[in-house]
């Protein structure tokens, strides 16, 4: 079934892919330096001697900056624009890479990524809004997905470029090179970006103040699709971000005796696995919107399973096939988390897509920000015993498989009713 054409949709093409292209460079190096910490977590833990728990610090408080701004975020780029948004975060993050690279103390170095995560929430809303605004609607998952894809290249440079010059070239050097990249975007958005295509500006936005901002969060949260697609991101994205962001260098390294090498072979793995199962999930959700829930509570089922069998394996060590199975499955978590995004944005009109994206892509990094902790804590408390720590992941996923359940029957019917009057719309649009 054809995709019914939405009046006033933007036309897409060679330039809107262009301009897409910037903002997204941007999203890239955000997620170069956000996963930077994960294949250093162990280089951190000697530099600042720290244990566990203050190692998972870092990227708690990093995810906590970048989920507490997301609907600050969602309504800056409702009312400021993508280009203003994402040059703003382009600053921030290389200030908080280069902070990183010259943190004399853990305090400091704590800061820095406080200041990073601040950058990176800048971006990736921004990036979603920009898609909007320059791809017809129906081409909304495919773009959202792509978007999500390119982020993923750019944890792959932080497993394979970063990794190697941290081990080649030392720590400030390895980190403090790395911030050129944020300098480089900052540049491309100020010469290049666009908000929008001539001809689709949106209606400007009266400045209400408190009250406005107040109505656009309620409004958004209302709707059953933007909470739908915020438990579907919570419980979909975090075992993945988890592993990628800190834990799962030292799992493989400590609890399954690999060598850097090998772990450093499935975090890439898990990397190009994304990459590809993004394509996959971008394409069928595009053609079959009856897709979304089955293939999102599908990935979390077949995580949960082969989480329980890698944890429970007996013997010191799970064997290499199970681990290979296990991080291939991991790459289908950020693709999932994505379809997050394909509830909440039919549920809302383009004056609060930003607010809701927002509220959206909290979930996985509350999720996320939750595990790290809990892993980190657990891992003290048990002496490193990692089959505990990381059984965390069943009682969030339970959480929110619970609540997609619940609200999956009325955002449903929300969507039908949304979909039946925009046809009526179109009917009526002369030609």
């Amino acid at each position: 079934m054809s995709a019914v054409a939405i009046p006033g949709d933007p036309p897409g093409g060679r330039r809107a892919l262009a301009v897409w292209g910037t903002g997204v460079s941007v999203y890239f190096v955000a997620v170069v330096f956000r996963t930077s910490l994960g294949v250093a977590g162990l280089d951190a833990a000697d530099r600042f001697h720290v244990n566990a728990s203050a190692l998972s610090t870092f990227s708690i408080l990093q995810l906590l900056v970048y989920a507490g701004m997301q609907i600050p975020v969602g309504l800056l780029v409702d009312r400021l624009g993508t280009k203003k948004v994402l040059a703003l975060g382009a600053v921030l993050f290389t200030a908080g890479q280069l902070g990183f690279a010259f943190s004399p103390s853990y305090g400091m170095a704590l800061a820095s990524r406080a200041l990073l995560g601040c950058g990176d929430a800048l971006t990736f809303i921004s990036v979603l809004r920009l898609g909007s605004r320059w791809f017809p609607a129906r081409r909304g998952p495919l773009v959202a997905q792509f978007a999500g894809l390119i982020g993923m290249a750019g944890n792959l440079v932080s497993t394979l470029v970063l990794a190697r010059l941290l081990h080649g070239i030392g720590w400030t050097a390895a980190f403090a090179g790395s911030a050129a990249a944020g300098a480089v975007v900052l540049v491309l958005v100020l010469l290049f970006l666009k908000d929008h295509p001539e001809g689709h500006e949106p209606e400007p936005l009266p400045h209400q103040g408190a009250a406005y901002v107040r109505r656009q969060i309620a409004a958004s949260w209302r709707e059953p699709g933007t909470r739908l697609g915020l438990w579907v991101h919570f419980t979909t994205q975090f075992p993945a971000m988890v592993f990628l962001l800190l834990w799962g260098l030292p799992f493989l390294v400590e609890a399954q005796g690999l060598s850097r090498a090998a772990a450093g072979e499935l975090l890439t793995l898990v990397v190009l696995s994304n990459m590809v199962v993004g394509l996959v999930y971008g394409q069928i959700v595009a053609r079959h919107q009856g897709a979304r829930l089955p293939l999102a509570l599908g990935t979390v089922g077949t995580t949960a399973a082969l989480w329980a069998a890698t944890l429970a394996c007996p013997g010191p060590h799970a064997p290499m096939w199970l681990l290979i199975v296990l991080c291939t499955v991991l790459g289908a978590c950020g693709p999932a988390s994505m379809i997050g995004f394909d509830f909440a944005r039919p549920a809302n009109p383009p004056e609060r897509q930003g607010t809701a994206s927002g509220i959206t892509n909290m979930g996985g990094f509350i999720a996320s920000m939750t595990t790290l902790f809990a892993i980190g804590v657990l891992l003290d408390a048990t002496g490193d015993d990692y089959s505990l720590a990381f059984s965390v992941v069943f009682v969030l996923q339970a959480v929110g498989v619970s609540q997609i359940l619940r609200l999956r029957r009325q955002a449903a019917r929300r969507e039908r009713e949304r979909l039946v009057a925009s046809r009526v719309e179109t009917v009526h649009v002369p030609a």
